[in-house]
């Protein structure tokens, strides 16, 4: 799960610098047919960031049970964090930014409620399909 993410974040040029032009040409087209002008190339790459920490929420969740919502979303704050830190120091072709740190970690927490919810979801069709589970010494 790390090794994409130190991928895309220690890549020595922005990931979205090839398709930078077409992006714009795509968002112009939508603004031309209605799209609100708030759709842009900051709220897609702020959109991506979240995406992004979506699976690493939900692998940490998954891996860590016992762990709360709130302490996956750290280790995606620590995790961003620490890449921004990297981006900054080494990369001099890419931008560590606050936002991006904010929007990485709300998508660990995104991901984290995502696989609670989920869980619950599974356990609760088990326990109606499955019924109570019982011991020796319950009574019927």
């Amino acid at each position: 799960m790390l090794i994409p993410l130190a991928f895309i974040a220690f890549w020595p040029s922005p990931v979205d610098q090839p398709i930078q032009g077409d992006l714009g040409r795509v968002l112009r087209y939508l603004h031309a047919h209605g799209v609100p002008r708030w759709f842009d190339y900051k709220f897609i790459e702020a959109a991506a960031n979240v995406a992004l920490f979506v699976p690493l929420g939900i692998v940490a969740s998954r891996a860590f049970p016992d762990k709360s919502w709130w302490r996956v979303g750290a280790l995606g704050l620590l995790v961003s964090g620490c890449m921004e830190l990297g981006q900054l120091l080494f990369l001099d072709d890419r931008f560590a930014t606050p936002q991006d740190v904010v929007t990485n970690t709300a998508g660990a927490v995104i991901g984290a409620i995502v696989a609670r919810i989920v869980t619950r979801q599974m356990r609760a069709r088990r326990f109606i399909s499955d019924g109570p589970v019982r011991t020796r010494n319950s009574s019927c």
